[in-house]
């Protein structure tokens, strides 16, 4: 099977790696990419499969950390990337005052209580949110561990409660 990415060290770069295998400071999964990038220099001449099953990763990483070396360098090979996906909440605190506001008051005309998908639909009519899900409204209650208009405390006794003694 062909190469696909070839690793080629320059002198600086595998004294770089030698280091941090060394001075052991950085992150683990740092530590194994600089001995997978050591043992991946052409030099070496070990596999994939070599290298994967002498550090217990997947023959996937080392192939993916080889591409990653070629295409962007030795520091995006050996760090891992930023994250790049932060979610926003939907609904804050003041928002989730006013959800609980809502799901306490009287429901519509027509209905018994408060659906999931009224309580999202209101929260838009309301201008309180620019758009929210049934899912995320029923996630936040939860959290309030509000069910029928009613908080409910946990089922575990206060810490003052009298043991029993024989």
């Amino acid at each position: 099977m062909a190469i696909r990415y070839a690793v080629d060290l320059t002198d600086t770069e595998r004294a770089t790696l030698r280091e941090i295998i060394s001075k052991n400071k950085a992150k683990r999964s740092t530590i194994i990419n600089a001995y997978i990038l050591l043992k991946a220099d052409r030099p070496c001449g070990w596999t994939n499969e070599d290298i994967a099953s002498a550090y217990e990763v997947s023959t996937k990483k080392v192939e993916q950390l080889k591409k990653r070396f070629v295409e962007e360098g030795v520091e995006a090979a050996l760090y891992r990337k930023p994250v790049t996906n932060l979610h926003r909440r939907k609904i804050t605190g003041d928002e989730e005052a006013h959800l609980i506001a809502l799901y306490c008051s009287q429901a519509p005309a027509g209905h018994e209580r408060w659906t999931l998908r009224m309580l999202a639909d209101k929260m838009v009519e309301l201008d309180l949110v620019d758009s929210v899900s049934h899912e995320t409204i029923r996630r936040t209650l939860k959290k309030m561990n509000l069910k029928n208009g009613v908080f409910h405390r946990s089922k575990m006794l206060p810490l003052s409660a009298k043991w029993k003694k024989s």
